[in-house]
């Protein structure tokens, strides 16, 4: 579905949050194709910011300095003009400063993933050594543990689980003309609607 055919979109800077393996990328870049806004990655913008990959960041510094990065990677894409998507690292939400900073710089989209659809994605974790050779249990564990952070931050909300990146792309274009303050869900706790189309008011 295009832009057309869903009427106009506000040009706003839309911020996508979610859990490693969520599909941000993938969602953002479906989501460009359809609006023409620029797409840029959290991993671009982590170079940009301080010269490192995130390998190489947690090698020489620990996760302090890779969350320091990811935090000066919040305040770069904040100054990014809209129109434009970001995909911003799954662990941001730890740092009240950077969830309160992205809640008032943006339209924040958490792509909710369940356990099933991320632990697949991520592989046996063999190239991420803070997972311990458990992926399923550090995943478990971290959707947990986010779950109300990345609930505090978003203005919508769009369930990725068994949903293509296209059709994820779509509620958030409905989201995104319904205003800033709803939830897009498929048909979950947050809203009453069938698979995929339900778009429910939410607190700001």
């Amino acid at each position: 579905m295009t832009v057309s055919t869903l009427g106009p979109v506000p040009p706003v800077r839309v911020l996508l949050i979610g859990m490693m393996g969520a599909g941000k990328t993938t969602v953002g870049l479906s989501l460009a194709r359809r609006t023409g806004w620029r797409y840029v990655d959290n991993d671009e913008l982590l170079v940009l910011a301080t010269g490192r990959t995130a390998r190489e960041l947690r090698a020489t510094g620990g996760d302090a300095s890779l969350r320091a990065g990811e935090a000066a990677v919040v305040e770069h894409a904040l100054q990014l003009p809209a129109p434009v998507i970001v995909g911003i690292a799954a662990g941001v939400v730890l740092d009240p400063v950077a969830r309160a900073r992205l809640r008032a710089g943006g339209h924040v989209v958490w792509l909710r993933a369940g356990p099933a659809t991320l632990v697949p994605r991520l592989g046996p974790g063999s190239h991420r050594p803070f997972m311990e050779g458990d992926v399923r249990g550090w995943v478990e564990r971290t959707v947990v543990e986010r779950e109300p952070l990345y609930r505090e931050v978003a203005h919508s909300i769009v369930d990725v689980d068994d949903r293509s990146a296209d059709q994820v792309a779509q509620d958030i274009l409905a989201a995104l003309q319904a205003g800033v303050t709803t939830v897009a869900v498929a048909g979950g706790a947050d809203g009453p609607g069938p698979a995929g189309s339900a778009i429910a008011g939410a607190p700001d």
